[in-house]
């Protein structure tokens, strides 16, 4: 009978379940397709080193999946209480009837349980379907071959998603049985009924505290945009971050007491359709879900950041291999380490005095004592010097301007040396890397940069024209700003600086250490492998201790590597924004819904006193609306300043492609948010318009 009873309370009320049942699904697919990753990476043919940073991932994304266990088993939670308040009345009636708390529990429970099955069944169903989806962009982002793509389903995944909302619904269970237990049956039958106090704030002192709120939250947004580089430790951005929530929490508080009192101003608009009525409803519940609608304005701050900063990330690191990576291999040789200001710090570094001493070789030559022929397997390559002396670093590179610049950017190492090439070198680069070459006179130098906060640093001196010394000789900038330009491959920007001189004013006892690049004469995979892994092993030759190897970096290493660190923060990003975002459009939905179902008598008053059913319809989107609009558009708000603290952090990866992220967001708000909206108001439609 108490199962008959379930299922029929659950087709009764099935518009009351639509936004639990749909969250449910929702959390259920999204958790299985994270954590069905590792069988779908399986199939993949990568290296070693890919593999480790795809179980590194997936340590990562298991431990990110307890956190959104208790995020999501909190709004499981939170909808059953919900779904209780809507059904007073109904449990009231069943204790009248002579019905006991425990067999109303025992309705509960079973309800929780068939919803809880069916929930579970479809989202593993839907969630199986979308990691089908995952497995092709993992392929596609991994670079692997997708002739290899197969149909998987991970048991894995779906017994740990069977476990982990197992554990959630027997809460929910226990929390349903301790509020039944503790309900009167005055309060079940008369519950609906009971208004809320409109406690109208004083106008004066909402505008002060909503005037310094917003001087509170501008100087946090100044202090992670223009006051970023003043930033001296990680801790210090904290104080942004607590100055940010507590004007955000007093913004919607001044809020509260101040829309009612300027429409109120306005009475054409206020008394206009039913827009007191409205406003009313919105002053009314508004100061009761401060606290709440300040942590869902912080949610969906974190979500925008997090989505816009790790889609960005992605394809500007992407992107940034094509350009910052255009040759095939580059080996770096140090030498010269005896020289007095350098020794000492290679002998902390573990280098030994045998590799120090036979330091004066270039790379080819250290190669050849290995017996290893690199030129072998090359169709081009270059060789080029780099220098450095203890007589020109950044302080001596800043000039008079060194006080300035270090008062605003303390963090900054300034002496360390700088890095010196002649401009015949440079321009070999150039030509095989493509890029623009360069031409100087005997008393001119050439800043070369392209990592943006150095570039911006060094300007501030090249604008100034401030000369240096090299070598003995005085040069002054030939140009007022740096140039764009890089040696050393990686994927992205990360040249901080290169001084470019003439080439007859260098002193070779300064040089630093030698570079070999160029392209290898196969495009077959596999050779290209084998070409690799015999330059690997060489690290267990025995001559290493003898001679320090060169340092080799690979297209494909630094594909390889950038892929995997790729994946990994786009895809935790995308499950926490995900979630959160969830989390926060459901909390929003059942709260209305639950006002819907507490205002449905005011509703009702309306229809008496001749306002049309369009009317009210009208007044329900708007009061939705602005319940929806109020945190989302002060979350925009505050992530204008977050992307931008966001770029700065992450600016070694380059933001060149940031708009079509925002975009990307944008679509994700708006399905998933714009879709709790809709089913909102059709929902709260639906109540409203019940008759009994």
């Amino acid at each position: 009978m108490l199962f008959k009873l379930s299922l029929k309370n659950i087709k009764k009320s099935i518009k009351d379940y639509a936004i639990y049942f749909f969250t449910l699904i929702l959390g259920i697919s999204i958790f299985y397709v994270f954590n069905a990753l590792d069988s779908q990476t399986a199939m993949m043919d990568v290296s070693k080193s890919t593999r480790e940073l795809i179980k590194l991932m997936m340590n990562m994304l298991s431990a990110v999946s307890v956190f959104v266990s208790f995020i999501l088993g909190f709004l499981i939670i939170y909808a059953s209480r919900f779904l209780i308040k809507r059904r007073n009345k109904e449990f009231g009636i069943y204790l009248t009837l002579g019905m006991s708390k425990r067999r109303i529990s025992m309705i509960l429970f079973l309800e929780t349980l068939l919803i809880g099955i069916l929930s579970l069944i479809v989202g593993l169903f839907i969630g199986t379907i979308l990691s089908q989806l995952m497995s092709i962009i993992v392929v596609n982002m991994f670079e692997a071959d997708l002739t290899k793509f197969t149909f998987v389903f991970s048991k894995s995944a779906c017994i740990k998603t069977i476990i982990y909302f197992s554990v959630m619904y027997l809460f929910v269970m226990i929390f349903n049985t301790f509020s039944v237990s503790k309900c009167k049956l005055i309060d079940l039958l008369h519950g609906n009924k009971k208004s809320e106090k409109l406690r109208l704030k004083k106008p004066f002192l909402c505008i002060i505290v909503f005037v310094l709120s917003v001087i509170v939250l501008s100087r946090a947004y100044y202090m992670v945009t223009k006051g970023f580089g003043s930033m001296q430790d990680a801790k210090d951005i904290f104080v942004p971050i607590i100055m940010g929530i507590v004007s955000t929490f007093f913004i919607f508080w001044s809020l509260s007491g101040l829309v009612l009192r300027i429409a109120k101003s306005l009475p054409k608009f206020y008394y206009k359709g039913l827009n007191s009525f409205t406003l009313r409803q919105f002053s009314s519940k508004i100061n009761t879900t401060i606290f709440s609608t300040t942590i869902i304005c912080l949610m969906l701050f974190i979500t925008i950041c997090l989505l816009s900063s790790c889609l960005t990330m992605k394809n500007s690191m992407n992107e940034g291999i094509k350009k910052f990576a255009p040759v095939d291999i580059q080996l770096t040789n140090k030498r010269n380490m005896d020289n007095a200001y350098l020794k000492q710090s290679y002998l902390d570094n573990g280098i030994n005095e045998t590799q120090i001493n036979n330091s004066h070789i270039n790379v080819l030559e250290k190669l050849n004592a290995f017996d290893y022929d690199i030129r072998k397997y090359l169709s081009d390559y270059i060789e080029i010097n780099i220098y450095a002396t203890p007589d020109l670093t950044l302080n001596h590179t800043l000039g008079s301007k060194l006080e300035s610049v270090r008062t605003n950017y303390p963090f900054i190492k300034y002496d360390t040396m700088e890095e010196i090439i002649k401009i015949s070198d440079y321009n070999k680069v150039a030509r095989l890397y493509g890029t623009k070459e360069y031409s100087l006179s005997d008393d001119e130098y050439i800043v070369l940069a392209d990592f943006k906060s150095m570039v911006n640093i060094r300007n501030i001196a090249l604008e100034n024209k401030e000369t240096i010394t090299v070598f003995g000789h005085t040069l002054h900038p030939k140009y007022n700003e740096c140039q764009d330009g890089f040696v050393e491959m990686s994927s992205q920007s990360i040249n901080a600086g290169i001084i470019l001189i003439a080439d007859n004013i260098v002193d070779e006892n300064y040089l630093y250490q030698d570079m070999l690049m160029g392209n290898y004469n196969t495009s077959d995979k596999q050779e290209i492998k084998n070409i690799e892994s015999s330059l690997n092993n060489l690290s267990s030759n025995p001559l290493k201790d003898t001679y320090l190897l060169p340092d080799g970096t690979t297209k494909i290493s630094i594909k390889e590597s950038t892929n995997s660190l790729t994946v990994m923060v786009t895809f935790i990003g995308l499950y926490i924004g995900v979630i959160f975002l969830i989390s926060s459009a459901a909390i929003l939905g059942l709260k209305e819904l639950s006002e819907s179902s507490d205002n449905k008598e005011r509703f009702k008053i309306l229809r008496r006193i001749g306002a049309p059913e369009k009317l009210i319809n009208r007044a329900l989107f708007r009061q939705i609306g602005i319940f929806f609009l109020l945190p989302l558009v002060l979350a925009i708000i505050h992530s204008v300043f977050g992307i931008q603290f966001a770029v700065k952090i992450l600016e070694i990866f380059g933001t060149e492609e940031l708009l079509p992220s925002i975009i990307m967001t944008s679509i994700f708000l708006l399905l998933i948010y714009g879709g709790y909206f809709l089913i909102t108001y059709y929902c709260s439609k639906s109540i409203i318009k019940e008759k009994y």
